[in-house]
């Protein structure tokens, strides 16, 4: 029993030991902060990024798949057409390539002149994003019964205004769960800014056992934080999910 205890004790110094190494010694949590700062900020910004950008091509996706037949041939037409190939042409490579390809190819060759790299991880993960919101916007606005277009246009707007002031509002109500878990999911794609040398909350952990060559105790602090972060939001969407479905009846 009193080897049992005595291991049991230098287990716990160990840890202790560990713990002060890791993030104590020299202010080295600071890293793990600082990290936990920008991987939040590029989260939200490209979060708003994703959206807008999401919401304009899934409504020339679903402009095009209902006006095709409707439209004359003609420069309207025509220029729908024409967006509505550049949108696919965009999902396609979009969701067709990894991540962490899209953002190295962001920062080393479209933004190789700019040393802002919280600005262009902002801008990758947000065009990244916005192909996975438009097709969930897109989802949306399919879902939406046609009697509401019509009334919108017996309302005197023209088919934008139906769109921007009927349409879109329901829809998003309809997809925000699911905008809610791609926002979840980003977040732990931001975990690729260290390849482009963006010290980010998983940059920040490496840096820490970069320094202290120990593997474990900083690997898992940042594990534990990007649980802690998931669960919170999960939970969230879970409480936003009750209340949508209790607003319908």
């Amino acid at each position: 029993m009193d080897c049992i205890s005595l291991s049991i004790t230098e287990w716990f110094q160990n840890l202790k030991d560990d713990f002060l190494l890791n993030f104590v010694e020299e202010g080295r949590y600071m890293y793990i902060v600082k990290g936990l700062g920008i991987t939040l900020e590029v989260t939200f910004f490209a979060t708003l990024i994703g959206i807008l950008l999401g919401v304009v091509v899934a409504m020339i996706r679903s402009s095009h798949d209902k006006l095709e037949e409707e439209m004359r041939p003609g420069f309207g037409r025509s220029v729908l057409a024409l967006l509505n190939a550049i949108a696919r042409i965009y999902l396609t490579i979009i969701r067709g390539t990894p991540t962490v390809v899209q953002l190295m190819i962001a920062y080393f060759i479209i933004f190789a002149s700019s040393n802002n790299k919280v600005l262009i991880a902002i801008l990758a993960f947000g065009i990244n994003s916005g192909a996975y919101v438009a097709e969930i916007i897109r989802s949306g606005i399919m879902s939406i019964d046609p009697g509401q277009f019509e009334a919108g246009r017996s309302l005197g707007f023209n088919y934008l205004q139906t769109m921007l002031y009927i349409v879109i509002p329901q829809a998003f109500k309809t997809v925000l769960p699911a905008l809610a878990n791609e926002f979840i999911v980003l977040i732990k794609e931001t975990s690729v800014s260290g390849y482009v040398g963006l010290q980010d909350l998983t940059k920040g952990g490496d840096i820490i056992r970069s320094r202290t060559y120990s593997a474990f105790m900083p690997l898992l602090a940042v594990a534990f934080i990007y649980l802690v972060i998931v669960m919170f939001f999960t939970k969230l969407v879970t409480i936003l999910e009750r209340r949508l479905r209790n607003s319908e009846r």
